[in-house]
């Protein structure tokens, strides 16, 4: 289902200007506190999420294990509750297995329709 968007990299899906999604954990590929991407992201970090222990649980089954921390890549671990920028595929997959955590909107990136629809992003969706 991957589409091409360019020169959208810093949109939310709204059409909106980007809001942060986490400066406390500090999230988003370049840790800006936004979900936004360019072209050496492979994974599109794209999809701001508030995430829950059946997501935690899901992405650490499938070995990607965002709990534990790991200092020695200044990552903290995160817990139900936090906001994350996650990649677009991760949150498809978890949409998938019925597991897929609450969407900001708009601090999700547009680049992410590349890899979901709207429709379901906003069926998701939480409040900023």
């Amino acid at each position: 289902m991957i589409k091409s968007i360019e020169n959208q990299y810093q949109q939310s899906v709204l059409g909106t200007d980007l809001i942060p999604c986490s400066m406390e954990p500090l999230t988003g590929f370049y840790r800006s506190g936004c979900c936004d991407t360019g072209p050496d992201d492979h994974g599109s970090h794209t999809v701001c999420v508030i995430l829950t222990e059946a997501f935690l649980s899901f992405s650490r089954s499938v070995g990607n294990d965002l709990s534990t921390p790991r200092p020695e890549w200044g990552f903290p671990g995160l817990k139900p509750g936090d906001r994350w920028c996650l990649c677009a595929a991760r949150w498809h997959e978890a949409l998938e297995a019925g597991v897929a955590p609450a969407v900001v909107l708009e601090a999700t990136n547009m680049a992410a329709l590349a890899y979901v629809d709207l429709e379901d992003l906003k069926i998701h969706a939480a409040s900023a």
